[in-house]
């Protein structure tokens, strides 16, 4: 495992292992969860994507953190900076397992994910590419203190995808959240 440890009230966030797939793989199997970022996926594509996020740990120092829930010690979600190649921005984004949506885990993790991301990455601003139907993620942002930017472009493959871009710098984090 390559990468920092993040511990919050109620969650750890760290990056991904090869214990975190099965339940990785039942959050992007799910169509409702899914919806707003790219859609079902099977345990072969699901190994790809989870491969993926810890390779960008291994040769970049950014990716998704799992999510951890302290009291169980399941896998509830992934969660974090994220900088893909042509991306609007660099990113913190979310998306939760769907036994813990509801839980106030986004919100707790996305924290201290722009936390991270500000204090110790020394981000200028971070933003979160979030489709105009995902109701749940523009709340979610706004409650973090990001501002809607306007519309963005996500690279291929995703480049179908309409998504609106949110946002805030460092400067406003830091106000916010003193």
């Amino acid at each position: 495992m390559t990468g920092p440890v993040i511990e919050t009230e109620r969650l750890i966030l760290r990056p991904p292992t090869m214990a975190d797939f099965p339940r990785w793989a039942e959050f992007q199997a799910d169509a409702e969860t899914t919806r707003f970022i790219g859609g079902p996926k099977t345990p072969p594509e699901t190994w790809r994507i989870l491969m993926t996020v810890a390779g960008a740990w291994s040769l970049t120092g950014v990716s998704f953190f799992s999510v951890i829930e302290k009291a169980s010690g399941q896998w509830v979600g992934r969660i974090g900076p994220w900088r893909p190649e042509g991306w609007p921005g660099p990113e913190v984004g979310w998306s939760l397992h769907p036994h813990a949506v509801g839980k106030g885990y986004a919100h707790e993790a996305a924290a201290a994910s722009l936390d991270y991301a500000f204090d110790v990455l020394s981000w200028d601003e971070a933003i979160h590419t979030i489709d105009a139907d995902n109701a749940a993620s523009i709340r979610l942002a706004e409650r973090l203190g990001s501002r809607y930017r306007g519309p963005g472009r996500l690279p291929p493959p995703f480049e179908a995808l309409p998504v609106g871009v949110w946002g805030q710098t460092r400067d406003e984090w830091r106000a916010r959240t003193r």
